[in-house]
């Protein structure tokens, strides 16, 4: 019985080394084809003549100094 019950752990961690090195195969995949993907839109930002950006992540708003909003509103009267 004991014997039995070490195969059948045996064979359930092989499956789950197996099943482990395949996520991570497709994860590894996945990332090169982000890159890819990336690489192109930046080309073809740049055939139109759009500055690249380095990473996707979405810019973050910045408020603007008082200096800057009273010099507007002075230029604009």
């Amino acid at each position: 019985m004991t014997a039995f019950v070490q195969n059948l752990l045996q064979q359930m961690q092989i499956r789950f080394q197996t099943m482990s090195d395949s996520i991570i195969t497709k994860i590894d995949e996945m990332g090169n084809r982000i890159n890819e993907l990336e690489e192109s839109i930046n080309d073809l930002r740049a055939e139109m003549g759009v500055e690249s950006t380095p990473s996707p992540v979405a810019p973050v708003a910045r408020a603007k100094p008082k200096e800057e909003e009273s010099n507007k509103e002075e230029g604009s009267a």
